[in-house]
């Protein structure tokens, strides 16, 4: 990431990004594709966005002048270093993390600490079904890049759970492209439109733009 234009200039934060990206590794294949495999076994490894996909999620939540977001799933944190340094740059709020495995919510609390961002963050351990039911009111952005399985994938899941929090004109990122969330999102009856963009693979960009048909 050295000699790269961020858009996140902070050097503290940009510091715990890069030892993160750095430290990323994957096992052989994709565990995470099936929901018989136990995410607990994982806990070692990181998955997480791309230092790209942060960009975005910094760029469109200053835009937006985001003040409260949530994602599924934070993982070690690295996404929501970029939330959360964007709620803090435009002016304070709070990122709401989900994330299953407890060695991975003690690593995101300490990589958040780190990068002088635990106040504008809270991590929530457990099934984000469960976690997520409560968001205290409206939001303004939603990651939603969690563990993949057959369908419905939590994706579906918790895009049904998140959306009628979300304020018309915010936005869902959407990592793994899961063909259920895909399917509900460009649905025109539920109020979002969206675009595939060449980023980790596969991401999707959401709007929402009016509420859901009843």
């Amino acid at each position: 990431m050295t000699g790269i234009h961020r858009p996140l200039r902070d050097p503290a934060v940009n510091a715990v990004i890069e030892k993160l990206v750095a430290a990323q590794q994957y096992p052989a294949g994709d565990p995470r594709n099936g929901l018989e495999r136990d995410p607990h076994e994982y806990s070692d490894y990181g998955f997480s966005i791309s230092p790209e996909q942060g960009d975005l999620i910094y760029l469109l939540c200053r835009g937006i002048r985001a003040t409260r977001t949530v994602e599924f799933a934070t993982s070690v944190g690295l996404s929501t270093l970029y939330a959360a340094a964007a709620v803090r740059d435009n002016g304070g709020g709070t990122v709401i993390g989900a994330e299953l495995v407890p060695a991975k919510v003690a690593a995101a609390r300490r990589n958040l600490a780190d990068a002088g961002l635990a106040d504008y963050a809270e991590i929530r351990e457990g099934d984000a079904r469960v976690t997520l039911r409560d968001l205290g009111g409206q939001i303004d952005f939603a990651l939603i890049d969690g563990w993949l399985g057959a369908e419905p994938s939590l994706a579906r899941e918790v895009i049904e759970l998140v959306a009628p929090h979300l304020r018309i004109g915010g936005y869902v990122l959407n990592d793994n492209a899961e063909p259920d969330f895909l399917a509900w999102i460009r649905d025109p009856a539920n109020g979002f439109v969206s675009v595939a963009l060449p980023l980790h693979g596969g991401t999707e960009l959401c709007v929402k733009a009016a509420e859901r048909e009843r």
